[in-house]
């Protein structure tokens, strides 16, 4: 398998290269060369595996022989031996048309541990067979940080600096993140919003000569190891569901801001997974929305919300979509993310309006709308949702039709959210994990939401 760039200018590259580069360094995102096809006859035999033996033969279609199977294994079975959950992603049935997937059984209660714990792995494996350092640089809106400080923090031969949108995220993710005191972990709060954060890791993988001094590796869904990886549990959901006897095509709905999560069950069904609807959930902050809705691809203004993980303008994922919308033609994604740089939008063409509706249904939920979704379900079924999973629900409810089964994403533990909660009366108990982060000293350092400034930061840490 070999990884190519949605701009067309990078030459193809094998897995673990794909991965130490993160963001392609002609500024697009690796994508597969091709996407390898799973037919129903192969479905069919992979009905009763676990989730770690799913997940290898998974892997294997997109890593080939660079690493050796035995040695693959062992990675995933360490990456996933350590949920909470023998299942790692569980189904829960709600009612006749909805199940929700549960995949917050990880170690940070978030459904980024699905990718993270893996690619925290794989760093590590790749520092010992190249005798190097890994300097890993992200930034979060909330989960990503504190999975993939988990997935590396005491790491020999990693470093990670992870930046957050200084009182934009919940005190439990703030915590999980800023409170681990390894000497190979950094938490720079900035000034500014989460793509204000987004924009500067970008800007700063796009610095190839920065890149290359300091090493610089990806975390955030820029890097392709993390879609990747999040395609196995819409495999994992569909079988366990034909496994009972539903052999209808079923939706999935998606909270999704970064475009990651959705874009994963769109190269799941590229692959052949029989996949109906794919709804794509977001909250105020609804330029996905619009854009499957419009056709109009363009930044509004900043809401922020009880879904906090969701408040995201600028989607890093939406180029790899774009790529395969226009026919895998580089040009023109090219040409296409230039105008959206010079002129903060994209609009896309009547005759592609049908493709992207076919490909995807959306529903942008408000913020009363998700705190009532979160307190009907509770009342109705005795199951509490966090308030991303709630916006998820909200729109299958709006866009499932009678007779058609949804799967809800469930993207986080709802005690990352109890200030949300609480807003509709529900008492919850944190989990134990979570109840003990409270008493503990946090570590992290304010940053202006300059470039110059955090770059100084990143070559006194590195």
């Amino acid at each position: 398998m070999e990884y190519i760039s949605t701009r067309g200018q990078v030459a193809p590259l094998g897995f673990i290269d794909a991965i130490l580069m993160g963001l392609a360094d002609d500024g697009g995102l690796l994508v597969p060369k091709t996407v390898p096809q799973v037919d129903a006859q192969t479905l069919q035999a992979w009905g009763k595996l676990t989730y770690a033996e799913l997940a290898l033969e998974i892997f294997t279609l997109y890593i080939g022989d660079e690493i050796p199977r035995d040695e693959l294994s062992r990675l995933i079975e360490d990456s996933y031996g350590t949920f909470r959950d023998p299942d790692v992603t569980p189904l829960r049935r709600l009612n006749n048309g909805l199940y929700v997937l549960e995949l917050f059984h990880g170690p940070t209660f978030a459904f980024k541990d699905i990718a993270l714990q893996f690619l925290g792995n794989l760093y590590a494996y790749v520092s010992k067979q190249t005798n190097s350092i890994i300097h890993i640089l992200g930034a979060t809106s909330g989960d990503t940080g504190a999975s993939a400080i988990e997935g590396v923090r005491g790491k020999e031969g990693i470093r990670i600096c992870i930046l957050h949108p200084s009182g934009k995220v919940s005190k439990v993710q703030e915590l999980q993140m800023t409170t681990v005191d390894d000497a190979n972990v950094l938490n720079l709060a900035v000034d500014g919003t989460f793509d204000d954060c987004q924009r500067i890791i970008k800007e700063l993988f796009a610095d190839v000569a920065f890149k290359h001094k300091y090493h610089l590796r990806a975390i955030n869904s820029i890097n392709i190891a993390r879609i990747l990886a999040q395609t196995v549990y819409y495999f994992y959901a569909y079988l366990q569901l034909a496994q009972q006897g539903q052999s209808e095509r079923m939706n999935f709905s998606v909270p999704t801001g970064n475009f990651g999560d959705i874009f994963a069950g769109y190269l799941a069904k590229r692959m052949g997974l029989p996949i109906g609807k794919l709804i794509l959930a977001t909250n105020e902050n609804n330029i996905l929305e619009r854009f499957v809705n419009e056709g109009m691809y363009e930044p509004g203004e900043f809401r922020g919300t009880h879904s906090p993980s969701m408040d995201i303008q600028v989607a890093s994922n939406f180029e790899r979509y774009l790529y395969y919308l226009c026919g895998e033609d580089a040009g023109e994604v090219s040409r296409l993310m230039g105008q959206f740089t010079t002129e903060g939008s994209i609009v896309i063409p009547s005759e592609r309006m049908n493709q992207v509706q076919a490909d995807f249904a959306a529903y942008g939920v408000k913020n009363e709308e998700c705190l009532d979704t979160i307190g009907d379900y509770f009342a109705k079924y005795d199951y509490l949702l966090d308030p991303h999973t709630a916006c998820g629900v909200a729109a299958s409810d709006r866009l499932t039709e009678d007779g058609e089964v949804t799967v809800a994403l469930s993207t986080a533990h709802p005690a990352k959210f109890d200030e949300s909660i609480r807003l509709r009366g529900i008492e919850q108990t944190y989990p134990e994990q979570i109840g003990a982060l409270f008493g503990k000293p946090q570590h992290q350092k304010q940053v202006g939401g300059a470039r110059e400034a955090i770059k100084a930061e990143l070559e006194q840490f590195f």
